[in-house]
């Protein structure tokens, strides 16, 4: 059996301050296994620019020509995580066997790929990569990420518990990938529905080497509503059970008001129908917002624009 050629594919925004550090590690991990033997010595390391506004093109272009193992493609502007990871995922689809994709700031343990590996030539066509544990998180953060695997999969989302996008994934599923054509994408709830023999990996999370989290609360929120509404239309059915159970209410308070003015007992209750016109109307406008969440989704597919654009490369297309 031919060893597989191996590219990992690393999304970078802003990261010129950890992209030095961490660059080697990648590096020095595709040399030790091709040294052992379990990747071909073509394998490569790709990284993505993400339309940085600092020096992070200009470092990976650096790292390109001063060894062959680094590459690199850069998107035309800032489209976010999700859409970079992509580009780079579709562009190492017809140059390699299979893809790891890890984040850039060095806390997904690089040496879980080792173990990827050989669950890769075990027959695993993806390897998602798990933490076992959130230590390093904050009380906030571990219990907003934990619900937020939990509220997915109750929705329909199928998604596996503490993964991100750290994960092997061959080139044979990504070309069954490619037909998913949704602008709207959570790669992490969308290689589940590929298919193919599949299994997880455990590591620690460590701390970010240098520079910050390019994922603050606001952006974690987008990210879960992105996720929740791009594989499940759960909320809508949600809102329609919820809509049925208010018009069986409505109905029986109806009867209740027509009997009550029958037999005269009648009584002004202000209170009670202020409280009962501010639930409603609330309900009325969080169902109109999660409905024209997915309008706009809908808006958006039928553009049919594309979900990213490779405006450079490392190296000449033509060799």
């Amino acid at each position: 059996m031919d060893k597989p050629i191996l590219w990992i594919v690393i999304p970078c925004y802003n990261e010129q301050e950890v992209l030095p550090i961490t660059a080697p590690m990648f590096r020095d991990k595709i040399v030790e296994l091709a040294d052992q033997g379990k990747i071909s010595g073509d394998s490569r390391v790709l990284f993505v620019n993400d339309g940085s506004s600092d020096s992070t093109w200009q470092i990976i272009c650096d790292l390109a020509a001063s060894d062959d193992h680094y590459i690199g493609i850069s998107q035309s502007r800032n489209r976010g995580h999700q859409s970079t990871l992509l580009a780079g995922l579709m562009e190492a689809v017809d140059k390699c066997d299979v893809t790891i994709s890890i984040d850039c700031d060095g806390q997904d343990d690089i040496n879980a790929m080792n173990a990827m590996i050989d669950r890769y030539h075990e027959g695993c066509e993806i390897v998602y990569g798990v933490r076992s544990s959130r230590k390093t998180d904050t009380w906030f953060k571990r219990t907003t990420a934990q619900g937020f695997y939990k509220v997915m999969n109750r929705l329909g989302a199928e998604t596996v518990y503490n993964h991100a996008d750290y994960r092997l994934v061959s080139t044979r599923v990504l070309k069954h990938f490619a037909d998913y054509k949704e602008v709207n994408i959570f790669l992490r709830g969308m290689f589940p529905l590929v298919g193919f023999k599949s299994t997880s990996v455990e590591y620690e999370r460590a701390e970010r080497i240098a520079g910050k989290s390019h994922y603050p609360l606001m952006k974690m929120i987008k990210l879960a509503i992105e996720g929740i509404t791009s594989l499940s239309t759960k909320p809508i059915q949600i809102i329609t059970g919820f809509g049925l159970f208010t018009v069986f209410l409505g109905i029986i308070g109806i009867i209740w008001a027509i009997i009550m003015a029958i037999i005269g007992n009648t009584v002004a209750g202000w209170a009670s129908l202020l409280c009962i016109v501010l639930f409603m109307g609330g309900v009325q406008l969080l169902s109109l917002g999660i409905i024209g969440e997915y309008v706009g989704k809908i808006y958006l597919e039928t553009k049919q624009r594309p979900r990213y654009i490779v405006s450079e490369r490392t190296w000449d297309e033509k060799e």
